[in-house]
């Protein structure tokens, strides 16, 4: 943890509804604002903090102890830390692992992630869980002020809902992903906050990913010549995502293959005339369960959605595009966790199937968009 000349450097987590949490000062000292959202993950702690659907959020690890396998080169999701601020109960000392470069508390540091450890982080998430994700502040350093001043600060800041951040997270230009060994297909994927491991996937299929920008039109798209397109994780409220939704109605015109995930699950079913709404608290973890309606299969999944899609679980409902279905729900929940169109090749998912830091469950979704595009060659 952060200290002066040996000294504890205090901190402070500051919720919304006047509730603070007190602390030390963990990463870099300052000030940061977000929403304040918890993530049930015991594993994966470095795929979490590089995850871009992360950003604007500060992240409270369930977890109780946080940073035994330090940090290394390999695992990032993307070429930089997005959360706003981090939130742990009790901080690894000495990192432990063959591949560790660095300590957790050293990266957030040095990527000026302000963070605070020493926080009883059971009972703020049972407070997250009964009053719903919230605008939060981190404040250590000199950065502190009086509860008052900053819970000002932590009003001041922009709700989650209404935020358009797929932008703010994608390629600024193109990039192709080669496959591994002879390609089979060329697919377009539209980065909302893509995670390294999707194209890696992808590519292990005999696929070559084109990664494109999120403002990217149809013309852009279609140059690539796809076989398939690819919508990607994202953070922010999908009822924003006006230029995605309607370049999802044109591939969908098109009748080209489409795989979602995540926020591109929202997307599909915008585009398919479903609504969105902001949930309590949503679903941040790798161990929440999934069930297939048209199989009954259970898989266990990675996830991060603080939005979710409206409808039942099995429900039928006509498109301008034909027939679909709700086609996966939460059972925790009864939560939309994905979409299916019957009469054009599209179908989506809430989770995340290329979970680096697992489960593997879902890991056959991009078996499926393979056989997809390969009954439309």
């Amino acid at each position: 943890m952060s200290t002066a000349n040996g000294t504890r450097v205090p901190a402070a987590l500051v919720l919304e509804d006047g509730r603070v949490f007190r602390g030390a000062a963990y990463g870099a000292r300052g000030r940061t604002l977000g929403e304040a959202v918890f993530c049930t993950g015991m594993t994966g702690y470095q795929e979490t903090l590089t995850d871009p659907s992360y950003h604007r959020q500060i992240v409270v690890q369930t977890a109780p102890q946080i940073g035994n396998t330090g940090w290394n080169d390999e695992d990032d999701e993307s070429a930089r830390i997005w959360v706003s601020g981090y939130v742990v109960r009790d901080p690894a000392r000495t990192p432990s692992n063959w591949r560790s470069k660095r300590s957790l508390d050293a990266e957030l540091e040095r990527q000026g992630v302000v963070g605070i450890a020493e926080v009883d982080t059971r009972t703020l998430t049972r407070h997250l869980r009964e009053q719903g994700a919230m605008r939060a502040g981190v404040f250590s350093g000199d950065a502190l002020g009086t509860d008052e001043q900053m819970v000002a600060e932590v009003l001041d800041s922009p709700p989650m809902k209404g935020a358009d951040l797929a932008g703010e997270v994608s390629t600024d230009r193109p990039y192709v992903v080669e496959a591994a060994g002879e390609r089979r297909f060329r697919v377009a994927a539209l980065d909302l906050g893509i995670k390294s491991n999707t194209p890696r996937l992808m590519a292990a299929r005999g696929i070559e990913v084109h990664v494109l920008p999120s403002a990217s039109s149809i013309e852009d798209l279609l140059a690539t010549e796809p076989d398939g397109v690819f919508l990607s994780n994202g953070p922010g409220d999908p009822a924003t995502t006006a230029h995605a939704t309607a370049l999802t109605k044109a591939v969908l015109e098109r009748e080209i293959p489409l795989f979602g995930i995540c926020f591109g699950n929202q997307i599909l079913g915008r585009a398919l005339g479903l609504g969105t709404y902001k949930m309590r608290y949503g679903h941040r973890g790798i161990n929440i369960p999934v069930i297939d309606v048209a199989t009954g299969r259970v898989a266990i999944t990675a996830q991060n959605h603080g939005f979710a899609l409206e409808g039942e679980p099995g429900q039928r409902f006509e498109t301008p595009y034909g027939a679909a279905q709700i086609s996966h729900y939460c059972p925790n929940d009864n939560t939309v966790e994905g979409v299916r169109a019957f009469d054009v090749p599209a179908f989506s998912v809430q989770y995340h199937p290329e979970a680096a830091a697992g489960p593997h469950d879902a890991a056959p979704l991009f078996d499926e968009f393979v056989s997809l595009m390969e009954k439309k060659a």
